[in-house]
């Protein structure tokens, strides 16, 4: 955070003082948990339906906090912000959890603050990231590769929406050189107002596929929405860079939509940064040749499932457009982590099982991804492959077609066991057995519960085990039971945080 005084605070975001003079300097980080409030920090008072941050004011500047950017007075110096209109609520509104548009009103004066900050540090290379799947693996991926190069501030795990944004982009201080931003969508409109707040110069548009279907309406929609971020970006000559996947024809075309320097990624061969001779190891680990206009190098990605090749092609096209060589990229991306947890981490119990924890969240494109990988691990080993599998959430119409077209894969790709957990993801056991007549090799189960008490039972060393659902089927619970006693390999394990818009 840059220092700011309760003046400039109140400026940015057209707020008031109270019990404050303006002379006050903000110092340290804004937060809106004030457990986490250190001296000279902003403590922002989210009202919510559960917990009102304004009943911690006082706590929170006991606690250092020099002030309180508040919906309303409080017992403590702070910035009381103002009121908002009604068309400035529609997302702020939903994320907020309140009926009076106060949470909103303090969503939107962050916005406004991260703004004045953002305008401020003018050595400041703001980079965004959207796509229907990848999004917070790619954002790991990009700000790894950009710290190499110099101070880089992204967001932990999938804090990505009105809140997490302005969140980390308040982070951000005279010596930070780039901002990796993940931007979620839960309708049109709604990356065009993050983009606002932290105006990027740099866009990396992954893919559209089918999350949140049903509140989009339709792929159509979807695609409106993730082009806003290139649409965002500058002209080609005050430095503005799209970066579009050159495998997904819809983000393709997203070209005729952005005035900034169209650089395309992908195994294409039109893509200007591409891989090409790729292949996986024993543990669905890819390995291939980086190709870029300044030359080519070979990479062994430390990361599981093949579908992380485009993500990191997509983290290689942003690092060489800011200045890396091909060389370095390559040998970076050699040494990456997977940062935010739940996403493929891969944990070998004492038991000699070896547990794929993707539960994080779920659409039909990461569960096929998923099942590739599986399929991957376990082509060579003698063990058997498991996939434990649930819910798919918010697809709307097309929620049967979906969860009967991931069963039908499984069977094809040869999984030995498919366990499908809970009665909303039926279709997947009905796509199985009519795919395949598999028999006992699909199982429908009611609950988490009952898929461990399955498992237990029934797995043996060498066995792989995929848990993948979205995040409301709770099917971590699986993973972490699983690997409870297990010493995660350092190369193969992460941990993170939670999220869960598009």
């Amino acid at each position: 955070m840059i220092r700011l005084s309760l003046d400039e605070v109140a400026g940015a975001v057209g707020g008031r003082l109270h019990r404050a003079d303006g002379s006050e300097v903000v110092t340290a980080a804004v937060e809106f948990d004030s457990r986490k409030i250190r001296p000279g920090g902003l403590f922002v008072a989210m009202p919510g339906e559960q917990v009102d941050g304004h009943r911690f004011a006082e706590q929170a500047v006991a606690d250092g906090a020099v002030a309180v950017l508040a919906a309303r007075e409080v017992d403590a110096p702070a910035v009381i912000v103002p009121p908002i209109e009604a068309t400035e609520r529609s997302r702020a509104m939903a994320l907020a959890a309140d009926s009076d548009g106060s949470g909103a009103a303090v969503l939107v004066a962050m916005a406004r603050l991260a703004r004045s900050v953002v305008d401020k540090l003018e050595g400041l290379t703001v980079v965004g990231v959207t796509g229907s799947s990848g999004k917070t693996s790619t954002k790991d991926l990009i700000a790894q590769l950009l710290e190499r190069m110099g101070p880089t501030v992204a967001p932990p795990g999938s804090f990505n929406n009105e809140l997490g944004h302005p969140w980390t982009v308040l982070r951000a201080d005279e010596l930070t050189r780039h901002l990796v931003l993940e931007l979620s969508a839960r309708g049109t409109g709604h990356i065009a107002e993050l983009c606002e707040s932290a105006p990027p110069r740099v866009g990396a548009v992954l893919n559209v596929g089918s999350a949140h279907l049903g509140e989009f309406g339709s792929r159509e929609a979807v695609a409106r929405a993730k082009g806003e971020l290139v649409e965002a970006l500058p002209s080609a000559a005050a430095g503005g860079v799209a970066i579009l996947n050159a495998d997904d024809p819809v983000v393709a075309a997203m070209s005729e939509r952005t005035e900034a320097r169209v650089v395309r990624f992908g195994q294409h061969p039109n893509a200007e940064v591409r891989a090409e001779d790729v292949e996986v190891d024993e543990l669905a680990r890819p390995r291939f040749t980086l190709v870029t206009p300044g030359g080519h190098a070979p990479v062994r990605l430390p990361l599981h499932g093949e579908h992380h090749v485009g993500n990191a092609l997509a983290a290689a096209a942003v690092a060489f457009e800011l200045g890396a060589t091909t060389e370095d990229v390559a040998e970076w991306l050699g040494g990456v982590e997977q940062l935010s947890g739940k996403r493929m981490e891969v944990t070998t119990t004492p038991g000699g099982v070896t547990v794929v924890n993707d539960s994080y969240n779920a659409n039909p494109e990461s569960v096929r991804a998923g099942l590739k990988a599986l399929a991957a691990m376990t082509h060579d080993r003698p063990g058997r492959g498991w996939a434990v599998l649930g819910a798919i959430g918010e697809l709307g119409d097309e929620s049967v077609e979906a969860h009967d077209e991931i069963g039908r894969l499984a069977v094809r790709l040869n999984i030995d066991r498919l366990v499908v957990v809970g009665d909303q993801a039926r279709a997947m056991h009905q796509g199985a057995a009519l795919e395949g007549s598999w028999g006992e090799e699909s199982v429908l189960v009611p609950d988490v519960d009952s898929a461990l008490a399955l498992l237990r039972e029934e797995l043996r060393a060498d066995d792989v085990v995929l848990v993948k659902a979205s995040n409301a089927a709770a099917l971590w619970r699986v993973a972490e039971e699983l690997t409870r006693s297990a010493e995660p390999d350092s190369a193969e394990d992460a941990t993170g945080r939670d999220g869960g818009t598009a």
